[in-house]
């Protein structure tokens, strides 16, 4: 009987110990939410990134600006911020592109894809083939494609609820497009921007050439003008097509990550990054991509510090520079850990907007994500349910060799890819309270990270 009891007492202090833990962790992550939804300032440093640095393409006066911001705005919540050097490419847009189906006087919405050759003053005139995918154009083959311009008219799949999944089931159209219509011989690669509404803006992104292959000029056209263009064509499939762009790749330069940390008091040797990418395209201010995950992850450091939690391991926030044509700030960080033989116990990543928080994907061991999803009771009061999809980030993706835990935030996606590379991407398109929600959200994750590790 007397072992019993015992037994039964010490599943009793167990069981209230962890009642005690549970309580604690509620009323830490209840303080983070009420200073950030109450006192935040992730809208005021997104506002001022926005306007008053505004588009920052690597390798741009735009980026050595945010450069400097973010290493200005993070020394007042760090223990201490670095400059990491990477070189980045330098492509230039121009001048205004041009597009029009030739007789008609109406202009078409198109932009030069990030990365794109220009055509030059003489523009590019040519009929027009137009295919759904990339199967397609191979099978059409040089015969049909050879001194042409070849339109890839695959839409987003709007059928797909998980918008990014119906991004990645359009974007190779994008990424390589143009060089395997080269290799056919076209002169010319129109297509279709990645977005789900009928719009009027043309979205861009980054290509990749081929380098056995001609580089030929591409630009996106706006969706609701690629309708446009797909009925002409069904009018008259010998129409005239012309465009003209201006743009061109000069010499790499050198930029930086921007790196800011609070030094952990039990386990500084162990670091979680929280992390976001400080270029965006060219064209809008861009506030959501990836504007939101910058200060995020600055916001994460600035509560840390106004609540007075003292990290047990190190937290620290990477802002890289590249990720939108060319990760190389990603690649250059994974390099230096590797070199510096750094323990990363976890990578967060936000790049996908500032919109209303859902969860987080992961790409990790089972047991760490079991390990994360224990922690859904205390987090699904604020709204972040999903904690079952893949994946982690792209510039976190090049510390995945070294087995660390990648972790993306998940917010809602509905409506990213209405502004996602476009020059409506400004700051009128945030939600300030949204964004509270976002940076409140991984704060409480890496909180929980930190106090409990993954292990």
């Amino acid at each position: 009987m007397k072992r019993l009891i015992k037994h039964l007492f010490l599943i009793f202090n167990s069981l209230l110990s962890f009642a005690v833990l549970a309580q604690v962790d509620e009323d830490g992550i209840r303080q983070i939410f009420e200073k950030e939804l109450r006192e935040g300032n992730a809208y005021q440093w997104l506002e001022e990134l926005s306007t008053k640095v505004g588009p920052r393409l690597s390798g741009s006066s735009g980026a050595k600006l945010a450069v400097e911001w973010a290493k200005r705005e993070l020394e007042p919540v760090s223990d201490s911020v670095w400059l990491q050097p990477v070189m980045v490419p330098q492509w230039v847009r121009g001048q205004k592109e041009i597009a029009r189906i030739k007789k008609s006087k109406s202009e078409l919405n198109v932009c030069a894809l990030g990365g794109s050759v220009g055509t030059g003053p003489g523009g590019v005139t040519g009929e027009v083939v137009e295919v759904k995918s990339l199967e397609e154009l191979k099978q059409l083959g040089e015969k049909e494609i050879r001194g042409k311009i070849v339109f890839f008219n695959r839409p987003m799949d709007p059928a797909r609820i998980h918008t990014f999944a119906a991004y990645g089931g359009a974007v190779d159209q994008r990424g390589s497009g143009p060089s395997e219509a080269a290799r056919f011989g076209a002169i010319g690669a129109i297509v279709r921007s990645m977005g789900l509404n009928l719009e009027d803006y043309p979205h861009t992104g980054g290509l990749i050439y081929d380098v056995s292959l001609p580089k030929i000029p591409a630009v996106a056209i706006s969706t609701k003008h690629a309708d446009l263009l797909s009925r002409s064509l069904k009018d008259n499939k010998h129409l005239q097509f012309y465009f003209e762009t201006h743009c061109e790749t000069l010499p790499d330069v050198e930029s930086f990550n921007v790196i800011g940390e609070l030094k952990g008091s039990e386990y500084s040797d162990e670091i979680i990054v929280v992390s976001g990418h400080l270029d965006s395209w060219d064209l809008g201010q861009g506030a959501h991509d990836d504007g939101a995950g910058v200060v995020h992850s600055m916001e994460v450091l600035r509560l840390f510090k106004v609540l007075g939690i003292k990290p047990k391991r190190t937290i620290r926030v990477v802002l890289f520079m590249n990720e939108e044509n060319g990760l190389r700030g990603g690649i250059e960080y994974a390099r230096q850990v590797e070199l510096k033989k750094e323990k990363h116990v976890a990578a967060i990543e936000s790049d996908r907007g500032g919109f209303t928080p859902r969860g987080f994907s992961m790409s990790c061991k089972e047991s760490v994500r079991e390990r994360i999803k224990s922690w859904k009771p205390l987090l699904e009061g604020y709204g972040l349910t999903d904690f079952d999809q893949e994946g982690g980030g792209a510039d976190i993706g090049p510390l995945s060799p070294f087995g660390v835990p990648l972790i993306g935030f998940l917010p809602d996606s509905q409506r990213y890819f209405d502004y996602h590379h476009t020059a409506v991407d400004t700051i009128d398109k945030v939600s300030k309270r949204e964004l509270e929600l976002g940076a409140a959200s991984i704060t409480a994750l890496v909180y929980l990270i930190d106090k409990h590790g993954l292990e």
